[in-house]
């Protein structure tokens, strides 16, 4: 496959696609939506597939960027078309490409207006997630980092609930204001390494004056994407009046984007800044895993309590993301990529009683175990994952975390703790809520369990629940190297600005 560019496949096929349903122009809206459909899930079960090469090609042993593909783009500004992953972005190509048919399946009869606009939303939505995750120059990275913004707006803003204009605009408006000080660091970085090839700049050492501004500039971003407490009051009202669908990409893929532009570019490219902020990172993260754990205790809407579930354990990965230790990184990045799996698996759950009840209110729903006892083991297997139960993908990154924590500060590693305490007490109320008691409501004696298309989108996210919580080593295998990578050079760069004035003392100087 070296000469293949299989990146470029991967990213691009989607929005072939969604080339080919623009151009169903004959027949009604009715008569296209079919169509429409069935090229959607092709064409993204096509690009699963194609990026499955990624996983069997990987070379595990090496911390270099591989299927690397570059061009001239903007020669004279030294710019270019640079395409490559390694160990810590792989994973979240092939759990974008995985989770898209899934989302297209679960659409399949819960859209049923505008639908050749909906695929081609979302099939342009995953050429750019693709592209956000395999792009080594900046000026690639940033245009798909903001360009992600288009179609995730039109899902909330077209398909969503009532109050969907509102949660849209709040969602662009949150993410397009920290991304302005993403630009200017960019535009920083250009003008000080003369380059914007991400390769050429994790080698670049950046005058250590510069990195706070840069570190604060690029965190702005990334917070808000994560999302971090306070600036995470966007994400529970986008979940809530997204699709189903939406919201399972939202939450398990766009919330990555910020973790993966900590790993990508805050600690590498800024330590000696990284380092001065660790303390900063550390509070926000445990007021988040506990704040919003407690706020989670408290809602009565489905959707919002999953949501700042994912906010709480979002704080786990920004907490493990700066411990600079082997499984604090690894646990941090094995956490978003089992919040992935199971964060879209319980939107999902959502869904499934959504579509046929039209209510997301807790209050609405008891005893469904009588009548949906498949459902109901479902939900109890992803309910379990959420807490952390070992077995499960859910345990394994935040056993990394609280490992690598409390490595750094015992009391820090128990505040943290607390959190996956909370977790299973808003979860086993959340299923106890739903799935247990007696059945009186009428609304729901007629309720059907799921079906064949719901079954065949839970199948591969059950297995990967378990896959990852019972033979954790086939991911981290790939995360270890360039891991490990990340962690020397992080450590080099710190130990060689030993003896000079730190952050503190140059601020106050000038």
């Amino acid at each position: 496959m070296s000469d293949f560019p299989i990146l470029s496949m991967v990213t691009f096929l989607p929005l072939l696609g969604a080339g080919i349903i623009l151009a169903f122009n004959r027949g009604t809206p009715e008569e296209t939506a079919a169509p429409a459909r069935y090229m959607a899930l092709w064409t993204s079960l096509i690009t699963f597939l194609l990026s499955l090469f990624l996983w069997f090609d990987f070379d595990r042993g090496t911390a270099e960027f591989q299927f690397v593909e570059q061009a001239d783009w903007l020669p004279g500004f030294n710019i270019s078309y640079h395409m490559g992953v390694d160990g810590i972005s792989v994973l979240f190509v092939l759990l974008t490409t995985l989770l898209t048919p899934l989302c297209v399946i679960c659409s399949w009869t819960a859209i049923q207006n505008r639908v050749k606009e909906y695929m081609i939303a979302f099939l342009v939505l995953e050429t750019l997630m693709i592209g956000m995750f395999c792009a080594l120059d900046f000026v690639l990275f940033y245009m798909f980092y903001e360009a992600v913004l288009i179609p995730m707006f039109l899902i909330i803003g077209i398909w969503g609930g009532p109050r969907r204009v509102y949660s849209a605009f709040k969602f662009f408006l949150f993410t397009l204001t920290g991304s302005v000080l993403l630009l200017l660091a960019l535009l920083a970085m250009y003008f000080e390494a003369g380059t914007t090839d991400i390769p050429t700049l994790l080698a670049y050492s950046f005058p250590r004056e510069m990195q706070i501004w840069l570190w604060l500039a690029l965190f702005a971003s990334f917070a808000v994407k994560v999302p971090m407490w306070p600036v995470h009051t966007w994400l529970p009202d986008a979940h809530v009046e997204a699709p189903t669908a939406g919201s399972v990409m939202l939450a398990a893929v766009l919330l990555k984007m910020g973790g993966y532009g900590f790993f990508r570019f805050s600690l590498p490219m800024l330590p000696e800044a990284s380092e001065f902020f660790t303390p900063f990172i550390y509070t926000l993260s445990i007021v988040a895993i506990i704040y919003t754990s407690l706020v989670a205790l408290a809602q009565e809407d489905m959707k919002k309590l999953i949501a700042y579930s994912s906010i709480a354990h979002m704080g786990f990965v920004t907490l493990g993301a700066f411990t600079g230790n082997q499984q604090g990184l690894e646990g941090a990045l094995f956490q978003m990529l089992s919040h992935g799996v199971i964060s879209a698996a319980l939107f999902l759950i959502v869904g499934v009683i959504y579509d046929r009840v039209h209510t997301r209110e807790i209050a609405d729903y008891e005893g469904l175990v009588e009548r949906m006892p498949a459902y109901s083991v479902v939900f109890m297997i992803f309910m379990l994952a959420s807490v952390g139960l070992p077995g499960t993908g859910g345990f394994v990154g935040e056993f990394l975390i609280l490992v690598g924590v409390f490595q750094v500060n015992t009391w820090l590693a128990l505040l943290a703790a607390s959190g996956m305490v909370l977790g299973a007490a808003y979860m086993l109320y959340l299923y106890r809520r739903i799935i247990f008691g007696t059945l009186t409501k009428d609304s729901l004696k007629s309720i059907l369990d799921m079906n064949r298309r719901e079954a065949l989108v839970f199948a591969p996210l059950v297995v990967l629940v378990f896959w990852m919580g019972i033979y954790p080593m086939s991911f981290l295998d790939f995360m270890s190297v360039s891991v490990s990578n990340l962690i020397e050079n992080y450590q080099g760069a710190l130990a060689a600005a030993d003896g000079v004035p730190n952050l503190v003392s140059l601020g106050a100087a000038q």
